[in-house]
């Protein structure tokens, strides 16, 4: 009695993931980063704009404008937390002795 190999599974369906994609170019941090902090410029600036379209009194659903400030905030915050962990690890790193 002959005994086969079990052979890894293969898809019935090959597809390309862009959202999920393994580029290298698509894998530096630099990237990342630049994606990230232009998210959250994007957060800010739509918070601004419901800001003044408050002010003037043109909006029509409060209900947009706290979810926008309150998306814009949480993202700075996470900005601003990861950043102090960036400072905290590169500060670490300096006082390491070679």
């Amino acid at each position: 009695m002959q005994i086969k190999t079990i052979t890894p599974y293969k898809p019935a369906f090959h597809y390309e993931d862009k959202e999920h994609s393994t580029k290298k170019e698509d894998l530096k941090f630099s990237n990342l980063l630049e994606e990230s902090l232009d998210k959250v410029n994007q957060l800010q600036r739509e918070k601004e704009e419901y800001k003044n379209l408050l002010i003037t009194g043109e909006v029509d659903n409060l209900h947009d404008i706290t979810i926008a400030t309150e998306k814009a905030n949480i993202a700075l915050q996470l900005t601003l937390s990861i950043r102090n962990k960036i400072v905290e690890a590169y500060k670490e790193i300096m006082r390491m002795q070679i």
